[in-house]
């Protein structure tokens, strides 16, 4: 099953966008918009299964990625164009791919000592130039796929680093807590992509917590789009504010959550909400988010005890527990994480 990186919502606005002189984008988006399942189907396949783990396991510490090239097509692989090692391409898509992979490696790997999204090494395989004008990116399980997006709205896909590490981190949901794809545990499963995505975006920029923009997306739309990003963990509904595309839809608490049967019970607009009680923890908390609030995610979806089917109160409960026992009971992480989901209107029971 494909996680996507835009939202449904988003392309549904725009494939209705007709007489705006966005023919192509409107094309672009209806073609996306009916490539994503039915609610049903995507009920019956909300979980990704983690793949075996073959001879095809890297031993070493280092990365070994492989990007394929489609070449407009929607074939899977593609044709391997660049391995572990080889030099730059001058193909800007997959050379962009190549280092977004070997960033998210890397960052993984400093910040909580985990080789690779499995946690053994495993390889990582991307495919550039998925489609015609295709409006998406994603992970389908066993490697991340990048569309060249329309050239009206959208751009390439593999120039956002935040994407990227968004993507993987499905991956990395599929090998650990495997949040189903439904409802709030939907909605996590999307936050803590989100979180890993922009953690890995600071982490190669070197930035803190306070100087980070904490946007997801940025630079995927053209300039002709009046918005900054998909969406803004820091300010969830301040993303973009467009004549075609609206105003980002995001809640930013529970006072405004959305109950909704599309977009499997609303996971990427309701994600906001734990994305700004991340974004929060650690701008409080201050210096690089993956030492204190990114640690604390970390371990709540890694290490066990999680229900695939939690909620924002399991989740809002289970960090708590989690930056106590890394940090200390009574401990400024653990304080900041629970006053963080007090903000967003997550109550805290630690017995849940």
């Amino acid at each position: 099953m494909r996680r996507h990186i835009v939202p449904p919502y988003l392309l549904a606005r725009l494939a209705r966008a007709d007489d705006t002189g966005l023919d192509r984008a409107v094309v672009a988006a209806r073609r996306a918009l009916a490539e994503l399942p039915p609610l049903h189907e995507e009920r019956r396949r909300s979980t990704l299964v983690a793949p075996p783990r073959g001879q095809e396991t890297a031993t070493a510490a280092g990365p070994r990625r492989t990007i394929a090239d489609a070449r407009g097509s929607e074939r899977l692989p593609g044709t391997v164009v660049r391995r572990e090692g080889d030099p730059a391409t001058g193909d800007v898509a997959v050379d962009e791919a190549y280092e977004g992979l070997g960033a998210t490696h890397a960052f993984l790997l400093d910040a909580f000592g985990r080789p690779s999204i499995d946690g053994e090494g495993l390889p990582l395989d991307a495919t550039v130039h998925y489609g015609d004008d295709y409006d998406n990116a994603f992970w389908d399980g066993s490697r991340m796929v990048f569309g060249d997006g329309d050239g009206e709205v959208f751009g390439r896909f593999t120039a956002s680093l935040s994407v990227i590490g968004h993507e993987l981190a499905h991956g990395v949901t599929q090998f650990t807590s495997g949040l189903v794809y439904q409802g709030q545990a939907g909605a996590l499963n999307e936050s803590f992509s989100d979180v890993i995505g922009a953690m890995v975006e600071q982490h190669a920029l070197g930035q803190t917590s306070s100087e980070a923009s904490w946007l997801i997306g940025e630079g995927l739309f053209t300039p002709a789009v009046e918005g900054r990003a998909l969406r803004s963990m820091l300010a969830p509904g301040t993303a973009y504010d467009d004549d075609v595309l609206g105003r980002d839809p995001q809640p930013a608490d529970m006072a405004h959550y959305v109950e909704t049967a599309d977009d499997n019970g609303g996971v990427h607009l309701n994600s906001g909400i734990p994305n700004r009680a991340f974004a929060l923890a650690a701008i409080e908390l201050g210096g690089p988010s993956w030492e204190t609030a990114g640690a604390v995610w970390y371990d709540t979806a890694t290490r066990g005890g999680l229900p695939a089917t939690a909620g924002f109160d399991d989740f809002a409960a289970a960090t708590v527990r989690a930056a106590a026992a890394r940090f200390g009971s009574g401990s400024a992480v653990e304080r900041a994480v629970r006053g963080s989901w007090e903000k967003v209107g997550v109550g805290v029971d630690e017995r849940s």
